[in-house]
């Protein structure tokens, strides 16, 4: 296909290959923001003057990436996002240089915000797989992308303990500019130019989000939900490495990231999660997910000293996340089909600050309580979404 075409509801034939693009650019952009949690010890041995610090790393990223959402994921739906995607990778190859050369800990953490803002770029690729597929394969198509994205997530771990581990934590960004730089060559190639659906400027861009808050309970209560599970989500994985670097278990980076390799179970999810939203609404499979979620936490806080317990929990943990993600922005996009971004936009920017609220919590957590409060800490904010998701569900099924 060639970069002068714009994109369209797609044959089956081009679906896949195109699907499959948008998928490795929202894993491949998105896993630069979860690099630096496997992480966290080794910024603490090389910046020790600044050790209490370090959970502000994982923190400000996802902060930066809610800011970035806001500011910058609705500029979809009023340029080109292939244009727009190529842009954020060339800045985002900048913060990771400056990420690499990091004298201290402040710099790092000021380059790890602006990673996080201009990481967005799996947020054009999901409302891109929206506009290209067909309304009754929908949520196959965002399952499809959204499983990239969710494997860049977890294999970021596991790739940055890896490296780390051989080559020191500075390869791994300096790592992800090469991917990164590889990634936008493809793109100029084989990705298709979208079609603007709005007119209006930046700034009544960004407030007509508002509206669109009002105007739609189904996007307020998806947005909650998932902002609820993503900080359950954090909560674990921002404090896994320093459970695992401490007794009984002694183990280094590399082990945390392979954590990465079994929550990719989750990804491997998404796609069916998708179809049975297809199939028969989202809702009965975010309230699955959500079961699902509260059980990994349970399982959590009985397997401290146990790989076993946290292996079989990892997994539980991302295919419940996953579902719910999945089944939520099937919803939302249905909502309002000529601001697909700004409608993700929303959902995302929630999404992200209860990511990053999950981290801080976590970060304050561990040394206070341990991890039995880390867990206790995820179940609460995943009884705050059951309380949300199901509170009003007859009214919700009536206006989403």
């Amino acid at each position: 296909m060639s970069t002068s075409d714009s994109a369209s509801p797609a044959s089956e034939r081009s679906l896949r290959s195109l699907l499959l693009l948008l998928a490795t650019i929202a894993g491949v952009s998105v896993a630069n923001i979860y690099y630096n949690q496997p992480l966290l010890d080794n910024f603490r041995e090389s910046f020790p003057q600044s050790a209490s610090w370090v959970g502000a790393v994982p923190a400000v990223t996802q902060l930066g990436y809610a800011a970035g959402m806001l500011l910058l994921a609705p500029l979809g739906d009023r340029f080109d996002r292939r244009g727009l995607i190529l842009l954020q990778i060339a800045g985002m190859c900048v913060a990771l240089v400056v990420a690499t050369l990091a004298p201290n800990l402040t710099v790092l953490i000021g380059a790890s915000l602006a990673i996080g803002v201009l990481a967005t770029i799996a947020q054009q690729a999901v409302p891109f797989a929206a506009e290209i597929a067909s309304p009754s394969g929908r949520g196959h198509a965002v399952g499809t992308v959204m499983s990239g994205l969710l494997l860049g997530i977890l294999l970021a771990r596991t790739a940055a303990g890896f490296i780390a581990q051989y080559f020191g934590w500075r390869a791994v960004f300096g790592a992800s500019v090469i991917a990164l730089l590889v990634l936008a060559v493809v793109i100029w190639l084989r990705l298709p130019k979208s079609k603007p659906t709005s007119t209006l400027p930046y700034g009544k861009l960004l407030v007509s989000m508002w509206h669109l808050i009002v105007e739609h309970r189904g996007l307020r209560e998806a947005s909650l939900t998932g902002a609820c599970l993503f900080a359950g989500f954090s909560i674990f994985w921002s404090v896994l490495a320093l459970l695992l670097a401490g007794a009984p278990f002694h183990l280094g980076p590399q082990a945390t990231g392979l954590f990465g390799i079994v929550g990719a179970a989750g990804a491997m999810a998404a796609p069916f999660a998708g179809k049975f939203a297809d199939r028969r609404g989202p809702r009965s499979i975010i309230t699955l997910a959500i079961a699902l979620v509260a059980v990994s936490f349970v399982i959590f806080g009985v397997s401290a000293t146990s790989i076993v317990g946290l292996v079989v929990g990892v997994i539980v943990l991302d295919v419940g996340v996953q579902a719910a993600q999945i089944s939520n922005q099937s919803r939302i996009y249905a909502l309002s089909p000529h601001a697909r971004s700004r409608v993700n936009t929303v959902y995302m920017v929630a999404y992200f600050i209860g990511g990053a609220v999950g981290s801080a919590i976590g970060a304050m957590v561990w040394p206070a309580f341990g991890w039995i409060g880390v867990s206790i800490a995820g179940l609460v904010f995943t009884g705050l979404g059951a309380w949300n998701h199901l509170r009003k569900a007859s009214q919700s099924v009536a206006t989403s």
